[in-house]
């Protein structure tokens, strides 16, 4: 699996920031987090997202709400990114009348519920059942970024991610003794 993918599934924001001008502040917040390391460069990053454990998966998603906390105080809206991101990729197909999303977008879907009827219904080696999660949860995330792109991000889900931001934020620190 990508490890974009893997930033994606944790840390959203952070995943989107990674594909457009804010890429390098995307970066740097993730070296940060993940290896003390601002200046880590993006092999060094992938590495570090590929062999992370549950720990360094929690400093992602704290480093996500960092980055979403800086967005505010900056005043640039993310949502507003977001759906601009949406609507010229709307405007554009509009535009083009490009017949390649849509194949893209049946291939995928094809594939995910292809991959998911073969592991229900067919008897398939055990050597096989790694690779095969691995393709389904990729397929996954294509599938959820298709219904993104074809019928809107939900705000549930911007919700939520300023819930658990608020929880985090409000939780007291208690010292533990080790």
């Amino acid at each position: 699996m990508d490890w974009k993918q893997v930033v994606q599934t944790v840390a959203p924001g952070l995943a989107t920031a990674l594909g457009g001008p804010m890429a390098g502040v995307a970066v740097r917040g993730i070296a940060s987090a993940l290896l003390g390391a601002p200046d880590a460069t993006e092999a060094e990053v992938e590495a570090a997202i590929r062999s992370a454990s549950p720990e360094d998966f929690r400093k992602l998603k704290q480093a996500e709400l960092k980055f979403q906390t800086d967005m505010k105080s900056l005043e640039i809206d993310l949502a507003a990114l977001h759906a601009s991101d949406r609507n010229s990729a709307r405007a554009r197909q509009t535009k083009t009348r490009d017949q390649m999303p849509a194949f893209i977008a049946f291939a995928a879907l094809s594939g995910f519920f292809g991959i998911l009827t073969a592991m229900i219904f067919v008897s398939l080696p055990p050597a096989s059942q790694a690779p095969l999660n691995v393709m389904l949860g990729a397929l996954g995330s294509l599938v959820v970024a298709i219904g993104n792109y074809y019928f809107g991000s939900s705000a549930g889900s911007s919700a939520k991610n300023q819930l658990i931001e608020n929880l985090i934020s409000s939780r007291p620190h208690v010292p533990t003794s080790r």
